[in-house]
């Protein structure tokens, strides 16, 4: 359990890098951006490998059995909002943080399918990260003005699309892990 609360942190880290350590983070310019490249991947990895050998000795919970199919539409919206369609499409137009409340919905979506122990200091870390991220933002950047609203056509274009990715998230999934659309 350690890599994946050394990866979960260190993903952590490395998006907070340029808020909390700006005098650091400045003079390195581009090669900053590098550096932060690297620090995620390394956290990824770490992630993985230590999701991968952590035991599992108990459900914390259980779930109902609808609930991956829950859990597949969750992660469809979550997609989208991490799509361009918030900067370019109408429906989520107004919406300051999209990207980052979207990868809070797929955070609490895999909680729920998934108690246990491993699966809640991943996703519940990495669901804590996004919501700090926001706070962080909203303190730095103070009040958020909307850009100009697309178009409702590009919603459903980044829609599609979003139903495409998950269908092919779900089959990657499915091939290094359970699949997401059942057995």
């Amino acid at each position: 359990m350690t890599l994946l609360v050394l990866g979960v942190l260190l993903w952590a880290g490395a998006h907070f890098f340029k808020r909390a350590m700006p005098g650091v983070r400045e003079p390195m310019g581009d090669k900053g951006k590098g550096v932060v490249a690297l620090a995620l991947v390394v956290s990824i990895v770490l992630m993985v490998l230590g999701y991968r050998a952590a035991e599992v000795t108990d459900t914390l919970w259980s779930t109902p059995s609808f609930a991956k199919h829950i859990n597949n539409l969750v992660v469809l919206i979550a997609i989208f909002m991490m799509s361009p369609a918030p900067r370019k499409g109408k429906l989520l137009n107004n919406m300051r943080h999209p990207m980052l409340v979207g990868f809070a919905l797929w955070a609490v979506a895999h909680i729920w399918v998934n108690p246990d122990m491993p699966s809640v200091v991943l996703f519940g870390g990495l669901l804590v990260w996004a919501i700090l991220e926001m706070v962080v933002i909203n303190k730095a950047e103070g009040p958020w003005q909307p850009t100009e609203t697309g178009s409702i056509a590009k919603d459903g274009m980044f829609l599609v699309a979003s139903i495409i990715l998950l269908v092919v998230i779900g089959f990657i999934h499915g091939l290094v892990g359970p699949s997401p659309f059942g057995a």
